[in-house]
């Protein structure tokens, strides 16, 4: 894998990091200033909002598509062109939304939900700001697709974590020294997405090098809607398979088992972070090069995937239990960590497929990618649910598990790369996996932390020196890592006494 992709996966991958632990950093004193009932109100607008992001229709991605393949042509009136169609777009579906927020929320409001008369007139003096949330949010995909689309992603992510930030702490100020009311928070946080917009839009217009507005070109909005319509398509069919397993669970056995499964799921999800930074790097490259190009490129990108993510996943798979006995106490950590061990491959095995899903995405049909989804889910709702009924949150967990590794091989047959030396480097690794699952259930985790902790970092690794011996990418970019950080360290420790005491 070349050097800058590494650099840019390790940009896009500090970039997910950051706003996470500054998302859970404010959420002890938002609802110490605005109450539990407030923050929920403002939990569930911003998970609706994010529901609301459909009304992308794909275009942010079909966008940094078109944009990639201009660029690398050197296409300079081509990248305007998909860019305010792209952007136009957004902003027509993003007003369409808006209106529907804002009558949607209102009528709920006023008949479904069970508020106090004080908190639903807060609700209904904060629908606009509601409203004007969903257009500025479409357009801000496309300027940052954009941004993406020219592989820069140290700008991308400086813009990104700032507008996290503003939006975190503008809200937060507002409550302190306005008023903690939902209007006021709602509203601050709109400002802060629309300061954030405009930075990702300034950044993007200077980087496509366009100093003027220009309307929507209808050959190009229709190439847009082609390609960005089946990623809609496999964007819905993540988000349903992606919930499924709770639903079920809860309609068959209870909210008491979806809490056994929920919170070592939205522990574990969180290892999708690298996967996700390198799927981001990958997109716009596989988008500008040539089919043989990118079939390598995704077969080297997978054998770094392995050699990087999977000791991470068996180390945190062994370690599960001991800090879900800290975490949230023994009771819950027992019901949970079978459950939670299982998911981790089943993590690992969808960052395996996503890679091999932007490759056809951005090479083959982004339709094969979305009809391959479609196929597989009826197959596995009916598992699911016999797993529930059979084996409970373990049942739905391997099935989530199964149905990941189905995805994989499909996708991977779908490429039409050389899939056997893929395939068995990734079972060799599943395997490393497999044998800390099994682990996992033998050794006491909570009785003796320190042989849980002892056995996941042996287990880890062995795996990365399987990893370094069988891989001669993997070995010559770590011989290549360590040789640049024995030339610094030489190069301090040759710098004069007085150099060095300056330093």
């Amino acid at each position: 894998m070349e050097k800058s992709m590494v650099r840019n996966v390790g940009i896009n991958f500090v970039g997910l990091i950051l706003p996470t632990f500054v998302s859970l950093a404010t959420v002890p004193a938002y609802i110490h200033l605005v109450g539990v009932e407030r923050y929920g109100v403002i939990s569930l607008v911003w998970t609706l909002i994010g529901y609301f992001g459909i009304l992308d229709l794909g275009m942010s991605m079909a966008a940094q598509h078109q944009i990639a393949k201009a660029h690398a042509a050197g296409d300079m009136a081509q990248r305007a062109q998909v860019f305010w169609s792209a952007v136009w777009l957004n902003f027509a579906t993003g007003v369409a939304g808006g209106l529907a927020i804002y009558f949607g929320a209102f009528l709920y409001t006023a008949y479904v939900a069970h508020s106090a008369p004080a908190l639903q007139h807060e609700v209904y003096r904060a629908l606009p700001f509601l409203a004007l949330a969903i257009p500025i949010a479409n357009v801000s995909w496309v300027f940052a697709g954009a941004i993406n689309a020219m592989e820069r992603f140290g700008i991308y992510n400086a813009n990104q974590t700032f507008g996290t930030f503003l939006f975190q702490l503008l809200p937060l100020g507002a409550a302190w020294f306005i008023a903690a009311n939902l209007q006021t928070v709602l509203a601050a946080a709109v400002v802060a997405r629309l300061l954030a917009a405009i930075l990702l839009g300034r950044a993007s217009l200077k980087l496509l090098a366009i100093r003027r507005i220009d309307w929507p070109k209808r050959a190009v909005m229709g190439g847009l809607f082609r390609f960005g319509g089946w990623m809609l398509v496999s964007t819905m069919t993540s988000m349903l398979t992606d919930s499924l397993d709770r639903v079920l669970l809860g309609a068959h056995l209870g909210a008491r088992f979806v809490t056994y499964y929920t919170v070592p799921q939205n522990l574990v999800t969180r290892l999708n972070m690298l996967p996700n930074a390198m799927v981001r790097t990958l997109f716009p490259r596989l988008s500008s090069i040539d089919r043989s190009d990118a079939g390598k490129m995704a077969a080297t990108s997978l054998e770094f995937l392995n050699g990087v993510f999977t000791p991470l996943a068996i180390f945190a798979m062994l370690v599960l239990e001991p800090f879900l006995h800290v975490w949230i106490g023994a009771d819950l950590a027992i019901a949970s960590a079978p459950v939670g061990r299982i998911l981790v491959i089943g993590v690992w095995l969808v960052g395996q497929a996503s890679v091999t899903r932007i490759l056809i995405q951005s090479q083959i049909n982004p339709a094969s990618a979305a009809r391959a989804g479609l196929f597989q889910l009826p197959f596995f709702v009916a598992l699911l649910w016999f797993g529930i009924q059979r084996y409970g949150p373990v049942g739905a967990a391997s099935v989530v598990a199964l149905r990941a590794l189905a995805d994989y091989a499909v996708l991977l047959w779908l490429t039409r790369v050389r899939a056997t030396p893929i395939a068995l480097d990734m079972l060799a690794h599943l395997a490393f996996l497999l044998a800390g699952l099994v682990l996992g259930y033998l050794i006491d985790a909570m009785a003796h932390p320190l042989y849980a902790i002892s056995a996941a970092a042996l287990l880890a690794l062995v795996d990365a020196g399987w990893s370094v011996v069988t891989r001669p990418a993997l070995r010559a970019l770590l011989l290549a890592v360590l040789r640049k950080a024995g030339a610094r360290f030489g190069r301090r420790n040759h710098l004069p006494l007085k150099a060095r005491s300056d330093a």
